[in-house]
């Protein structure tokens, strides 16, 4: 077998590699439902419930304009969060694992 592939195989089978897959999927899956849950409450409230978000807040503005610019910045925050996680956590991490094998 060629070095590559027998590297490969190391760090595929390695625990520390699986532990690393399982933690970015747990971490990926997370912000993904609270992004999801966001988004259809959203969608429910638009169908059972129009009135509220046509309600006046100002002489121009309904609550649905302040309500869907905090779900974009709530996107943001969350696509933020993974980044810092991603680079103080994961990048480290694999890095290690590199260095391992």
């Amino acid at each position: 077998m060629p070095y590559n592939t027998i590297n490969q195989e190391e760090i595929l089978q390695s625990p520390a590699f699986k532990k690393l897959v399982s933690r970015r999927w747990a971490v990926s899956l997370l912000l993904t439902l609270v992004i999801l849950f966001i988004y259809i409450g959203f969608l429910l409230l638009v169908a059972y419930n129009k009135e509220l978000l046509g309600t006046k807040i100002g002489s121009q503005i309904t609550l649905a304009i302040p309500v869907g610019l905090g779900i974009i910045f709530i996107a943001w925050v969350l696509t933020g969060i993974y980044v810092y996680w991603a680079n103080n956590s994961y990048d480290p991490a694999v890095e290690e694992i590199k260095k391992k094998l």
